[in-house]
């Protein structure tokens, strides 16, 4: 049996539901929806599993906060024994457009905590990493208001398709592979 770690990156609390910063836990939280399951407070994280045609899906959302969220992936890859190339790190991104997702298999954490974080505890910049575009449309030295702050209705009437669209590109990484799931989903 397959066994994949997804990751939903986020903030716990409140104040941080339904920010653009918390898309990874929006993400994870819609898919859970979807398939009837529920979360379980575990140590460090929210922790769900699915099965899909014989692969295994262990769904996390760090309870660490964004900017220690290695600490709990490192963790848990080692708890589920899960090998590196059948991770996921679901994370917001300021340098795409709203609603754009982009699959990568490696690169530099693009100034984001969260994937410095897990860079610095797994010791590679080499894992999958789901990236959603939240655009970068906030004025000169807003970043963190903007990254905190809820979503606009523009953006509101477009998520629920974006979030349909980002469970088939999970549910595709986990049974046609990560170059399938690129070259289908990359930049829609």
């Amino acid at each position: 049996m397959k066994k994949f770690l997804i990751v939903g990156l986020g903030n716990i609390g409140e104040k941080y539901n339904n920010t653009r910063h918390n898309i990874g836990f929006k993400v994870l939280d819609h898919l859970a929806e979807k398939e009837s399951i529920s979360f379980e407070t575990v140590k460090l994280g929210d922790l769900s599993k699915l099965k899909i045609k014989g692969r295994t899906l262990v769904l996390l959302k760090p309870s660490t906060y964004m900017n220690l969220s290695g600490k709990a992936v490192k963790y848990w890859l080692e708890k589920e024994k899960v090998p590196i190339e059948n991770l996921l790190i679901v994370t917001d991104d300021l340098n795409l457009p709203f609603g754009t997702i982009r699959l990568k298999t490696k690169g530099s954490d693009g100034g984001h905590n969260g994937l410095k974080d897990i860079q610095e505890k797994l010791q590679t910049t080499k894992y999958n990493r789901f990236r959603f575009g939240i655009s970068d449309a906030f004025s000169k030295g807003r970043q963190i208001d903007y990254v905190l702050g809820k979503w606009n209705d523009e953006e509101n009437v477009k998520l629920d398709e974006r979030l349909n669209t980002s469970i088939e590109l999970i549910k595709s990484f986990v049974l046609a592979g990560v170059n399938n799931t690129m070259n289908q989903f990359n930049g829609k």
